[in-house]
């Protein structure tokens, strides 16, 4: 389910690249993660008055609503004729540095995909061949060790501080989701042609870590809606990632380049529970080292801060 909704989300972010004018990018990559929050809200809304039952059937037939609209209106985009210089070569060896290779071979239409698929070594030469690049996916690795950190762990340990239940969890999940869709809807497309897309990912990654460590020292049951909110400002990172990288590489990359940042994603999703949810179970239970019950949401802040001096070492 995971790795199938990272291919759906780089797909899009291919289109949108592919279309969208590098100068709008961080816009239109914003509005379509706003879109993906009120899709988010409003399923979170639905379940309030859908069975258990139904909100499997529901969901299926939304998920089937989806692939048929994309089969008959969604349509791929062109590769660019005139690019000359992608960044790897059919052979995956690199030539040169920079945002480019020199190759004179274009990839045919009429080629077979699997083919051309990208190797670990082609990854690799895509990630070395920018600076920004491959600070961009240190960046993608500690914001999404951080974000699924904190999923992993802010349940447990909102129980256990709080005593909050499915109700209050829920609560909290549309107030961000809502907090999120407003600001990537309405407030990105003003801001990032007026900061940038650098100095607006610094301001999403800054405000990520200051509401994972609220969170961590939260005193009391209404600390954690005020950090919620803060989703209004840490939101602007995901878009803003995706728009640096997007401009790194030709029109004949974007795919791999977007595939490339979320398969290092999906590999600190896979590593974060590891790290965080029994380092959670440690800090609320009797057997702590020491009295300090969000411990473990302060660790993950830690992974944030890590990922806001990466962002500032690639500007």
């Amino acid at each position: 389910m995971v790795s199938t909704g990272y291919c759906l989300n780089e797909t899009c972010l291919k289109l949108q690249a592919d279309n969208v004018p590098e100068g709008r990018r961080a816009s239109a990559f914003g509005i379509l993660s706003g879109i993906a929050s009120s899709a988010f809200v409003c399923g979170n809304l639905s379940t309030r008055f859908l069975s258990t039952a139904s909100t499997f059937q529901v969901s299926a037939s939304a998920a089937i609503a989806s692939l048929v609209y994309m089969r008959v209106f969604l349509q791929d985009s062109i590769i660019d004729e005139q690019l000359t210089a992608p960044i790897l070569t059919s052979t995956g060896k690199p030539k040169g540095k920079g945002k480019a290779y020199a190759t004179n071979e274009i990839p045919s239409k009429n080629g077979k995909t699997f083919k051309s698929a990208p190797s670990m070594e082609d990854m690799l030469c895509l990630l070395k061949s920018s600076v920004t690049l491959s600070q961009a996916a240190v960046v993608a690795f500690f914001y999404s060790l951080a974000e699924v950190g904190l999923h992993a762990s802010l349940m447990y340990y909102l129980k256990a501080r709080f005593h909050f239940n499915k109700d209050q969890f829920a609560d909290m999940m549309v107030i961000s989701g809502i907090a999120g869709t407003i600001s990537q809807v309405v407030l990105m497309p003003i801001l990032a042609p007026a900061l940038g897309e650098a100095r607006l990912l610094a301001v999403g990654l800054f405000f990520t870590c200051v509401h994972v460590f609220l969170y961590s020292i939260a005193w009391t049951f209404w600390v954690p809606y005020v950090a919620a909110m803060f989703s209004v400002l840490f939101v602007f990172s995901q878009p803003c990632m995706r728009s640096i990288v997007s401009k790194q590489v030709g029109s004949c990359e974007q795919g791999k380049a977007q595939g490339c940042i979320s398969g290092i994603s999906s590999f600190a999703n896979v590593i974060s529970p590891l790290i965080f949810s029994p380092l959670t179970a440690l800090f609320l239970s009797e057997r702590a080292p020491f009295h300090f019950p969000g411990f473990s949401i302060m660790c993950v802040g830690f992974a944030s801060v890590r990922a806001l001096t990466s962002c500032f070492l690639s500007t």
